[in-house]
């Protein structure tokens, strides 16, 4: 048996799950407790509050369920869009079309706007789309884990409102909540879905959705209506009154929520705000260190020759970073070379490409705390292991 003190963090720069910070790992270990006793309240309530401020949002409803990010789509496609309504999947990597296929399954009539590979949907085309017949909800995954692509959210929302004020704005942001701006409000936005394992810097398993008050709204007149949620486990009617109660500081119950998670997740949160000490980097300064990391790494791959998967530079996330492979260099050649150096990245996932090209990760604490020189030893180590092979296979180009 491993003894306490074998026991660390594998380091890795993977698009998520991303290492944790201390402070969040020992939270997690949390004595178990039930999820109605008086000292769990208070911690569930503040997590409700708190991501309200990390999206910049007043008023809009936070639902933090246990499951995968992939539940914020049930969620949507359960609550919001009924049975042959359209909705509209603007498609800028993997996600888009499992997004589609989610939707589909609850009986929405869901279609795509495909980008090109590292490309994101033209606004002209969207707005065209719009103009052509009448869509409940159009999606957009705000940054693509299988492409790095940058979605710009403010930009589509603005386009959504001038064609079809009514369109319900949804965006998932599992790869980019807390490293890349979101101003849930001043975009005017409708829903925003994560998960806790990426940026928000805790442990996978938690859910996180947050909807606007317009949203909320149309799920009411969807049940004056009598039309019944799509979902057992993913209906808000389920879920809201727990959501409130704690917000509240009462107990209820539904199904119970991952304690130890959201004691995790709490103690990210209270980092990721600056609550946990004042020597902590404000939101709109993590903004920015995820923006110089990503400068830095993107510059570097650049200097080495390489070409990364984004087409434009300002559609490129800041929180990972997606490049093709060298001629004549292989996920093999690479990626072994790298975890002998101490970098673990991850290979390729756009089914049209993925063993062409390798993914990095940057956000959370191998941004923030500088100290750990994290992006020093991956760019390092990248150009260290590209000589190598090249070296090894006699490449001289």
């Amino acid at each position: 048996m491993t003894s306490s003190t074998d026991f660390k963090q594998e380091p890795h720069n993977i698009p998520g799950p991303i290492e944790v910070a201390d402070e969040v790992l020992y939270a997690n270990a949390h004595p178990s407790m039930s999820h109605v006793s008086p000292d769990f309240i208070p911690v569930f309530g503040d997590c409700i509050r708190l991501m309200r401020e990390v999206l910049f949002t007043k008023d809009a409803q936070p639902f933090l369920i246990s499951g995968s990010g992939t539940l914020g789509w049930d969620q949507v496609a359960a609550n919001l869009v009924e049975p042959g309504e359209n909705a509209l999947v603007l498609h800028s990597g993997y996600f888009g079309d499992s997004f589609a296929d989610c939707l589909s399954t609850y009986g929405a009539a869901a279609e795509q706007l495909k980008a090109p590979i590292g490309g994101t949907v033209p606004l002209d085309q969207l707005a065209s789309a719009l103009k052509s017949k009448s869509y409940k909800v159009v999606t957009f995954t705000h940054v693509d884990t299988s492409t790095g692509v940058l979605s710009d959210a403010k930009a589509i929302a603005e386009t959504v409102r001038s064609v079809s004020p009514n369109t319900l704005v949804v965006m998932d942001a599992v790869c980019s909540v807390a490293s890349e701006e979101i101003r849930f409000d001043d975009w005017d936005l409708d829903v925003v879905l994560t998960a806790s394992q990426k940026g928000l810097g805790a442990p996978p398993g938690l859910s996180i959705l947050l909807a606007s008050q317009r949203a909320m709204g149309v799920w009411k007149e969807r049940a004056a209506k009598g039309v019944k949620e799509g979902s057992y486990y993913a209906s808000w009617g389920k879920w809201l009154p727990i959501m409130k109660a704690y917000e509240e500081g009462r107990a209820a119950y539904f199904a119970t929520p991952p304690v130890n998670l959201i004691y995790a997740f709490k103690a990210s949160l209270d980092l990721i705000t600056g609550k946990a000490s004042s020597n902590l980097p404000s939101l709109e300064e993590r903004f920015k260190l995820h923006r110089q990391a990503s400068q830095r790494i993107k510059s570097a791959a650049t200097a080495l020759g390489l070409k990364q998967l984004p087409l434009k530079p300002a559609e490129a996330a800041n929180g990972m970073t997606a490049i093709y492979f060298p001629p004549n260099v292989t996920a093999a050649d690479l990626l072994p070379r790298l975890v002998k150096k101490g970098v673990v990245i991850a290979g390729g996932l756009h089914v049209d490409i993925k063993d062409k090209y390798f993914r990095i990760g940057h956000m959370g604490i191998s941004v923030v705390e500088q100290s750990r020189q994290d992006v020093d030893t991956v760019i390092r180590s990248l150009g260290e292991s590209l000589q190598e092979i090249k070296e090894a296979k006699g490449i001289t180009a």
